[in-house]
Order: structure tokens, then sequence, then C-alpha cells
């Protein structure tokens, strides 16, 4: 089997589940695949052959490697994944799927049962934060403040100044 390589891959480092975390977020995240699973066959720090696990999977079109180790280093905000979110319908089902054993936090931000982070964002929300307009990306950043999930519907209002009907 040949897989073609990207340059730069994320690597993530599971204590253990790692397969199990791969088949989730690929069942939840359209052009993803499971594309390997393989197991490193001489001793390691980890434990002897075969007892370290390597997934190789694409998420959304983007290549990543999850290995099945033991512990090491834990998962922390110092590095999350943004969801880019079509519609609240996209936003609602990733949040309540990802969000599911783990943690919701603040501002888009929730952390899975396996650990990992991620910001479930509205691409909306994205191009409202870029403008040049800096009352409206103020008002937009501080109503995203104000949330738990990133609700598209306040977002547009704060970005338009007006008031909810």
């Amino acid at each position: 089997m040949t897989i073609a390589v990207s340059k730069v891959v994320p690597f993530l480092w599971f204590a253990r589940e790692a397969e199990e975390a791969v088949r989730f977020y690929v069942s939840l995240i359209p052009n993803s695949s499971l594309d390997d699973i393989w197991t490193l066959q001489a001793d390691s720090p980890s434990g002897p052959p075969g007892s370290v696990k390597v997934v190789e999977f694409t998420l959304g079109g983007v290549q990543f490697n999850a290995m099945q180790a033991g512990p090491m280093d834990s998962f922390n905000h110092a590095v999350s994944f943004v969801i880019n979110c079509d519609d609240q319908a996209e936003v609602d089902r990733l949040w309540d799927a990802l969000g599911e054993g783990g943690a919701y936090e603040a501002c888009g931000w929730l952390k899975d049962k396996y650990g990992v982070s991620w910001q479930i964002v509205p691409t909306e929300f994205m191009e409202m934060m870029r403008t040049k307009d800096k009352a409206r990306a103020k008002r937009v950043a501080e109503a995203m403040m104000q949330m738990v999930k990133l609700e598209i519907e306040p977002i547009r209002r704060a970005f338009e100044g007006t008031k909810a009907a």
C-alpha cells in the first residue's frame, strides 16, 4: 500500500484508544478516512514489539497520525483543532458528538472524551472577525466571549449591531 505523504503531518500521542478515537473522528467529518494501522515491531520505551500502535488517517482532507503508546504527556489547549462549519446544523452536530463524554468549554472550545481540544467554529464567524470595521469586529468578539457553543444568529446580530427580535 502506498500512501501519499504530506510534508507536515499532525501526530497525536494517545495513552490508549488511538484507533477508537480515530474511527470516531473520521465518522464525524466529511472527506475523512482511516488509512492504515500498524504496530512497531521493536522494543521501545513504551513496551515490547507489537505493543505500540500507529494509526494513519485523513481528517477533512488533512493527513494525521495517531500513536497508542501508553501515558506520556496529556493533551492540552496548546494544540487544538479548528473545524470550520458551514452552518449552525453542522456546529450543533459536531458540538454534540465531540463534546459527549468530554467537557464543553468557552468560546466554541471543547475537549472530547479522549482529551483532544477542538474549536467548533462557523466559517461565517471567522469572516466577520476579519472585517476592517473595528466596531463590528469588537461586537462579534464580545458576543463570542459570552458563548459556550457558538451560535450564528446572535453573532450575525452583533455584527450588524441589531438586537434580538
